[in-house]
């Protein structure tokens, strides 16, 4: 199949608020814990289309022209000193395109745009340790677990905001 990988655009909204709740079901996140639909529009078009934008996104479309995959990123400063880096804060690839390379080609496109930027020094990103297949993948690429830092997290009590 086919796919084309391009920045998100102000249409896509409706359909990345789909793919939103396709990817929390994917994280098996129970159906009382899944944020209604209006909501997340509105969630995904100030995220990415708002004053300022918090965030950026590069989708997936398929030949059809649906949304079957996504790259979440924001720049983070400081980073190496007085750099920024691309966060990485979702990857996603709907289970009838994995293992076709398109992760892989996500995972390019995202270091490409890092290195034309100025100023940004690396790609950085997460995964959860209980998930041995995005594991598998990064090291198919040849990304090697860091082991330097440890993540903490806590709520704002903003939930569904």
């Amino acid at each position: 199949m086919t796919v084309t990988i391009r920045p998100a655009e102000k249409s896509d909204v409706r359909g990345l608020a789909e793919l939103i709740e396709e990817i929390e079901r994917f994280y098996d996140t129970a159906d009382a814990d899944i944020q209604p639909f209006d909501e997340r529009q509105d969630q995904v078009e100030g995220a990415l289309f708002g004053s300022p934008p918090l965030a950026s996104a590069l989708l997936v479309e398929d030949e059809a022209g649906d949304i079957v995959g996504l790259a979440a990123y924001s720049f983070l400063w400081p980073s190496a000193g007085s750099t920024h880096s691309l966060f990485l804060k979702e990857l996603y690839v709907r289970d009838t395109l994995r293992r076709q390379g398109v992760g892989e080609r996500l995972m390019n496109e995202l270091r490409a745009i890092a290195s034309g930027r100025p100023g940004c020094s690396r790609v950085e990103w997460m995964t959860d340790r209980d998930n041995p297949g995005a594991r598998a993948f990064y090291k198919s690429l040849g990304f090697a677990e860091f082991d330097g830092k440890i993540v903490y997290r806590v709520d704002t009590g903003a939930a569904g905001v």
